[in-house]
Formats: C-alpha cells, sequence, structure tokens
C-alpha cells in the first residue's frame, strides 16, 4: 500500500488468469530452451574430445545452480533484509561514494538503470516500515544489484578460465612437432646414455641457464629467470631435457612414451579446479566489498596483487628449469650420451609443486573480478558514476587486466605444464582414463576384500599411491620407485599413452 493518492499494487489473486499464464510459459521455456542448448553443447563438446570446454561447461552449469539458490534466498529474505532497520548515522560510514544533496539527485544511471527504471526503489521507499530517523540496512534495488554482479563475476571468471586455457593450449600444442620429431628419429632415451662424451657446457640447456657459481650468478638467474618468461619461455632444447629428465625417472621401461600427450591431460585435469569459484575467493570478494570506501581506490590498488603474482610465479618457474641446469652443471664437467636432469620436489616452494596452480587460481579469479567488477559498474551505474573512479585509475586497471591475460595464457600456464612434471611423483594423468578408472575400481575392491576378512593382516599386501608403489611386509615397508610403478602402468597402457 502505497500513500499520496497512489494506486495499491495487484496481488496475484486480482491479475487476470491468462496473464499469469503467459508469463509462466515465457519463463518456463526460455529455462527449458536454456537447459537443452546447455546439454547439446555438452555432447559436442565430448563428441569433439573438448575436455577442457566441457569442464567448464560443467563449472558454468554448477555455477548457475548456485546462483538459483542465491537467487532464492534473497527472495526469501529480501522482506526480513527491508524492514531491518537501523539508525541513519549506521549507514554513513564506509560508503563507496559521497552522499549526494538532499535537493541534489544524480543523472547518471546506467544501461540497465535506464531499462529497468526505478520500480524496487519506489516500491521499497513506498513500502518502508521503518520509524523516523531509521532507514533500512539494505533496498531491495541494492539486493538486485548485488545478485547481478555475483552472476556477472561467475561468468566473466567462467569465461576467462576458458579463454586462459584456449590459447595456453594452442601455445602447447605448438610444441607437438618437437615429441613427433622426437618419435620421428626414433628416439631412445636409454640408448642416448651409450652416446659420446661432450662438455657440459655444450649442451644447449646449460647455456641458455647456467650463469656461473656463487652469489652473483644466483641473483643473475632470478633476474634472467625474472626476464625470461617475457620471451622464449620454453624452448626446443628445454622441452627436450625436461622430456627426458622426466621419461628416465618414472617411466623408463617406455622407451616411445608420449610426453606431450601426458602433459596436455594433466592440464585438462588441473583446469577442473582453476574453473571454480572455492570458498576462499568468496572470501576476497566480501573482503573487496567491504573495503571499497570513497577516496580509498581499492578497485586499483587490488589490480596489482593478481599482476605482482603472476610475475612472481612465471619467474619461479624459469626458475626452476635454470635449478636443474645448474644441478648437472655444478656437479658434471663431461657428460656421456644426453644431458639428464633429475626432477624433485625441492625446487619447489615449501616443496609442493600444487602450491603453483593455487597461485594461478587466486591470479585468474582476481583478475575475472577487477573485469567483472568493471562492467557491472558500468551497465549498472554508468561511467560517469562516482563509484567507477576517475580515468586516471580506470585505464591502468583495464592495460593491467590485458597484460595478465595474455601473459598468463602464452607464458605461465605453459610454463606451468611442463615445470611442474619436474616433481618428485608424477600425476595420475600418466595413466589413460580406462587404466584409471581400472586401478581405482581394484584399489577400491581390495580395500574392501581387507575389511570383509579379519584374518588378513594389515601389515601385509600392496598398496598403491600417485608417484609411488609401497609393498608392506612383517619387518619393513619395502618402497618402488615411480620408475617401477608409471613404467608398469604404460607398458599396460600401450605405447600411445
Amino acid at each position: 500500500m502505497s500513500g499520496g493518492g497512489a494506486e495499491e499494487e495487484t496481488t496475484l489473486e486480482y491479475t487476470p488468469t491468462w496473464v499469469v499464464a503467459v508469463v509462466c510459459t515465457v519463463i518456463v521455456a526460455i529455462s527449458l530452451s536454456l537447459e537443452r542448448l546447455l546439454h547439446f553443447l555438452g555432447k559436442y563438446l565430448k563428441k569433439k574430445n573438448q575436455k577442457p570446454l566441457f569442464q567448464a561447461l560443467q563449472k558454468v552449469k554448477e555455477e548457475l545452480m548456485l546462483l538459483g539458490f542465491i537467487s532464492l534466498l534473497l527472495t526469501v529474505f529480501q522482506n526480513m533484509l527491508t524492514k531491518f532497520c537501523v539508525p541513519k548515522e549506521v549507514m554513513s560510514h564506509l560508503l563507496p561514494c559521497k552522499p549526494p544533496e538532499e535537493n541534489h539527485v544524480t543523472h547518471n544511471y546506467g544501461l540497465w538503470q535506464r531499462a529497468i527504471g526505478r520500480h524496487l526503489l519506489s516500491s521499497e521507499s513506498s513500502s518502508s516500515s521503518c520509524s523516523n530517523g531509521k532507514v533500512p540496512v539494505l533496498s531491495l534495488e541494492a539486493l538486485h544489484h548485488l545478485h547481478i554482479f555475483i552472476f556477472v563475476l561467475a561468468i566473466v571468471h567462467v569465461t576467462f578460465c576458458v579463454l586462459t586455457v584456449v590459447f595456453g593450449g594452442a601455445k602447447i600444442r605448438q610444441w607437438k612437432h618437437w615429441e613427433d620429431s622426437i618419435a620421428k628419429d626414433d628416439y631412445n632415451p636409454e640408448e642416448a646414455l651409450k652416446k659420446k662424451v661432450t662438455h657440459v657446457h655444450e649442451h644447449a640447456f646449460i647455456k641458455d641457464h647456467f650463469l656461473g657459481i656463487g652469489k652473483n650468478s644466483a641473483l643473475l638467474s632470478w633476474v634472467h629467470s625474472f626476464f625470461k618468461q617475457f620471451y622464449a619461455s620454453v624452448t626446443k632444447s628445454d622441452y627436450m631435457t625436461l622430456r627426458l629428465g622426466f621419461i628416465m625417472t618414472h617411466c623408463r621401461g617406455n622407451r616411445k612414451f608420449n610426453f606431450h600427450k601426458y602433459m596436455v591431460r594433466a592440464l585438462e585435469d588441473d583446469f577442473k579446479r582453476v574453473v571454480g569459484i572455492s570458498w576462499y575467493l568468496w572470501i576476497f570478494v566480501v573482503v573487496f566489498l567491504l573495503l571499497n570506501v570513497d577516496g580509498w581506490h581499492t578497485y586499483f590498488w587490488i589490480a596489482f596483487i593478481p599482476f605482482v603474482l603472476l610475475l612472481a610465479v612465471g619467474m619461479k618457474l624459469e626458475h626452476v628449469i635454470s635449478q636443474l641446469a645448474h644441478e648437472v652443471a655444478e656437479k658434471h664437467v663431461a657428460i656421456e650420451g644426453e644431458l639428464v636432469v633429475q626432477p624433485s620436489d625441492e625446487h619447489f616452494w615449501f616443496h609442493r609443486p600444487q602450491i603453483v596452480l593455487f597461485l594461478i587460481h587466486i591470479i585468474l579469479f582476481q583478475n575475472s573480478f577487477e573485469i567483472a567488477f568493471f562492467f557491472w559498474i558500468l551497465f549498472t551505474y554508468g561511467f560517469d558514476s562516482c563509484i567507477m573512479g576517475k580515468v586516471g585509475y580506470i585505464i591502468p586497471r583495464l592495460i593491467i587486466g590485458v597484460i595478465i591475460q595474455v601473459l598468463c595464457s602464452y607464458s605461465t600456464l605453459p610454463l606451468y605444464a611442463i615445470v611442474t612434471q619436474m616433481g618428485t611423483h608424477f600425476k595420475k594423468a600418466i595413466f589413460d582414463e580406462h587404466v584409471q578408472v581400472g586401478l581405482v575400481g581394484w584399489a577400491q575392491k581390495a580395500r574392501k576384500g581387507l575389511k570383509t576378512t579379519p584374518a588378513a593382516k594389515p601389515n601385509k599386501g600392496t598398496t598403491i599411491q600417485l608417484g609411488k608403489v609401497v609393498r608392506s611386509s612383517d619387518n619393513a615397508k619395502e618402497e618402488i620407485g615411480p620408475t617401477g610403478a608409471a613404467a608398469a602402468a604404460a607398458a599396460a597402457a600401450g605405447e600411445n599413452v
């Protein structure tokens, strides 16, 4: 009910049935069409063997489900929020914009504002139940805009992740001709060790990465790694050396191991984790919304966080390659056969290669957040809105966002795909999917068998872990290294693993 002679809003019980039927038909038709479109798009991607894009589509469905639940919560609790009143003084702190003068009305509405009008605000103000001196803690219009922002953020994040993997995958596919040339030459890692003796500094891999011994050389190595991520981040000599090191460490028995195919499969598995929005990323969103105060320019300074992280990750990945070269150059003067590096988790932060993927996840989300926030403000409040900020702060943000997207796609992601294979253990992607399913099923049956057999001794048997196989005995545990485990599985999976 509104005062001042305004008409009373019509409820559903006084709305013509044909209007209700038509509106429901349109809503249901649009929803079913979108659901069928996503379904057929998923079938098409699976048919074309586009696994990364298919996984991204699944994440889009998950985000849509989450957004639907958020919409339900907003609908259920909107009356409660609009009737929750607080003193005006409480609402005058930590504002994104300075409140306008009472006799001044801003006309800088965004495209969405002009399209949907001010119905929500007028309805809320007309039905406000707050007493004098108090205001609602959140208006219906603010809830509506917040809902739109969450939707835009989810879609932009998934889209940017897909673009990153697509462009990064295109760069990685360029390495396939290196793999094909090795296979064409019938390259044999074991025979490579029997070749002639050469000075260690004659190898291109050492020339590119070894800068001497000492504190100065260590500093130069970090500087060199920082700049190398911007040009020729992975060369042919890098690829061949890292590939040989992986094969000789993890699958020596499979002479024709397809390292490139394994690397792509591992990247696809990691992509499933990157494209989603985890709980700690939502915490970041809440913190930013809290700190987005007028005059602080939080949206500008926060743009440097993913940029600095991206440069640090790229530099670290390049430095891992340099460390592998230094290990060989410092221990050997001459090498018989091909140069072989030794993969190890010790080269990564806290001896955990998984941290790199975690940081890439944060980088992509924060960059998506910056771009999504910009377009949300642009279409909701307009370019000249106070919450948008000055042009001097807007342009650098957009430039940094573009640089992050390009650098992450064409340099950091390909570096991650190959360098993280230089850890102590291999990834489950070393097995084909049918082999993975078979191993998981066998392990589950073995676990059930142990539970249902009380006479079985728990300290005997064989357990499988990624990267190693441990056989338990009465007195001690015998650990079979990753070489034997990967070689046996690779032989079972065939030559095209």
